[in-house]
């Protein structure tokens, strides 16, 4: 199997979503999610989305995933357009071609770590390339934990199964919700130090909706949403500088 080089993917878009908008809700009670909004998530680069509660962050990744329909505009995973895409073929996308990982673990209790790894390749038929799940095991640090049942895990180690279940396929992008929001602040590191990781060695892309400033400095570029619109973005973040630019649109909010 021939790969991009990781110079090429740096300039290669991953997802697009165009002039997209979710509304919610008819007459008086119309609620617009997303408006018309443009952005690119290129390859091989980890992107945080953040914004107050109800600015559409979570709604946009949902929409851009393939979880959730939009009202008008379009979304692109690489060169598949999703709104041409019956229900089946969705299924498929999302199981092909891209990873998630939410708040909760979502591991199932009697399966081992390794089985739950692996478990969307068994269902779909796939096994797993081997060189490949070696080096996600080795580097989420759980080889001597692959026979253990979530249940004889920490919450960090169960959240580094899932990040390993989402790396696993080798997907051609990966979704994260809130994925450290359960974590205290060590584990959660550990973890989106695992994302960070996935990008700059594997060649991984990452979009990662958060709230936490630190969590969003791990990430190479963090776009902002209030009212369902991209307001600014930042690039090469730092925990300071996401939280100067999260006070300002505060300060305008107060003053609107």
């Amino acid at each position: 199997m021939t790969t991009t080089p990781l110079a090429d993917r740096a300039t290669a878009v991953a997802a697009r979503a165009t002039e997209l908008s979710k509304v919610y809700g008819q007459g008086e009670t119309r609620v617009v999610a997303l408006d018309r909004v443009t952005v690119d998530f290129r390859q091989a680069q980890f992107t945080a989305i953040m914004g107050p509660s109800g600015s559409g962050k979570s709604t946009l990744m949902h929409c851009v995933a393939g979880l959730d329909s939009f009202s008008a505009g379009s979304v692109r995973i690489g060169d598949t357009e999703l709104g041409s895409l019956k229900d089946k073929q969705l299924t498929k996308l999302r199981r092909d071609k891209i990873g998630f990982i939410f708040q909760a673990f979502n591991l199932l209790p009697t399966l081992t770590a390794l089985e739950n790894i692996t478990l969307p390749m068994d269902i779909a038929g796939r096994k797993p390339d081997k060189q490949w799940l070696d080096t996600v095991i080795g580097m989420i640090g759980l080889a001597d934990r692959l026979s253990h049942r979530p249940s004889q895990l920490s919450g960090g180690q169960q959240q580094r199964v899932a990040v390993a279940r989402a790396l696993a396929s080798r997907p051609d992008i990966i979704f994260g919700d809130e994925p450290t929001g359960n974590l205290d602040s060590r584990s959660g590191a550990e973890v989106l130090g695992f994302l960070r990781n996935s990008v700059r060695e594997l060649g991984q892309t990452v979009v990662m909706v958060t709230h936490d400033p630190v969590a969003a400095a791990y990430a190479d570029r963090v776009i902002f949403l209030a009212d369902g619109r991209i307001v600014d973005e930042l690039y090469e973040p730092t925990a300071d500088s996401v939280l100067d630019r999260m006070k300002r649109f505060d300060a305008k909010g107060r003053t609107s």
